[in-house]
């Protein structure tokens, strides 16, 4: 892809680039070309004088150096020329970083087939018992998903916590593996306009209400009106969400961004956009897989589904 928006930026790039190079050039063998020594230790006298003793000598720069720079300009121009640097030019190798990359990738992929090959065929309920299978799902969790879920996959605010039995989305094998190959964008619109600040606190105190939080009951009670005139489209006449729309449910006393009546307020009056991005052009379809397995096996131990039981 070429970043440039026109073709006046890779001409230019490429003049600055190739001119500061024969500037150097110039540069080093006019040194030598104006140093005039008269005789033998006679290294010239530019006239500037410190202190009475102190003169500024011309002395000649050293040949080894000069040579060297030189040298280096002339590796310069050949890199030029064989690879990307001048503006829009690719170089007559044609080489690339993206290309590059998808070859280390291949590379990669070949390398490690073998390690997963050995699971084909196996469903991803047996590989979240199979503990071979479930260290390499926990690693390629470690190195791709632990930076916003956590080591531990507990997550912080807007990064959902895997372990807990909660989740936006249907906790299958097939909805995991969507979630991870697709991504999510889980939106709330904003309802700046819709309503006013003093109706969102109401709505805030009316869906503490629903986890058994602390709450201003009266305020409660206008809250309800205004949710269920704005809200329950997503979440629902009860407050318990909608999987389907990616609504969350308000009464399990799990809050992704925090349950004070300011954060509440400011998601009503704000909205949410968070995103999760896909990994499929990431990850191998055998990584996948592994990953799924790890991460259902976080909340379905022996089979068995995890009941979240956060407060």
């Amino acid at each position: 892809m070429n970043d440039f928006t026109s073709g006046f930026w890779g001409i230019f790039i490429a003049a600055v680039t190739l001119l500061g190079i024969a500037w150097c050039l110039w540069l080093l063998v006019s040194q030598r070309k104006w140093l005039k020594i008269t005789k033998e230790g006679d290294v010239g006298d530019t006239g500037h004088v410190w202190d009475g003793d102190l003169r500024e000598l011309n002395n000649p720069v050293p040949r080894w150096w000069t040579i060297m720079y030189i040298l280096m300009c002339v590796f310069g121009l050949g890199y030029l020329f064989l690879f990307p640097g001048l503006g829009s030019y690719s170089g007559v190798l044609g080489y690339t970083t993206e290309q590059e990359l998808e070859q280390r990738s291949q590379a990669y992929a070949e390398s490690v087939r073998p390690t997963y090959a050995k699971f084909d065929g196996i469903s991803v309920e047996q590989l979240a018992k199979n503990p071979e299978a479930q260290q390499i799902g926990q690693r390629l969790f470690l190195n791709y998903c632990a930076q916003c879920h956590g080591s531990d996959a507990r997550g912080s605010a807007s990064f959902p916590n895997l372990v807990d039995g909660d989740s936006l989305y249907p906790r299958t094998p097939e909805a995991i593996t969507e979630t991870i190959s697709k991504g999510r964008n889980g939106i709330m619109p904003s309802f700046n306009g819709v309503i006013d600040g003093a109706t969102a606190t109401d709505i805030a105190q009316y869906v503490r209400s629903l986890s058994g939080l602390a709450h201003n009951q009266l305020a409660a009670i206008r809250g309800k009106r205004a949710f269920d005139t704005n809200c329950v489209a997503c979440h629902g006449v009860d407050g318990k969400g909608n999987k389907m729309l990616g609504a969350p449910n308000l009464t399990d006393g799990v809050w992704l961004y925090g349950s004070s009546e300011r954060r509440i307020v400011e998601a009503i009056m704000n909205g949410l956009n968070n995103r999760m991005p896909a990994q499929e052009a990431i990850l191998s379809p055998e990584q996948i897989r592994m990953l799924t397995a790890w991460v259902w096996g976080l909340t379905h131990r022996d089979g068995a589904a995890v009941v979240s039981t956060a407060q």
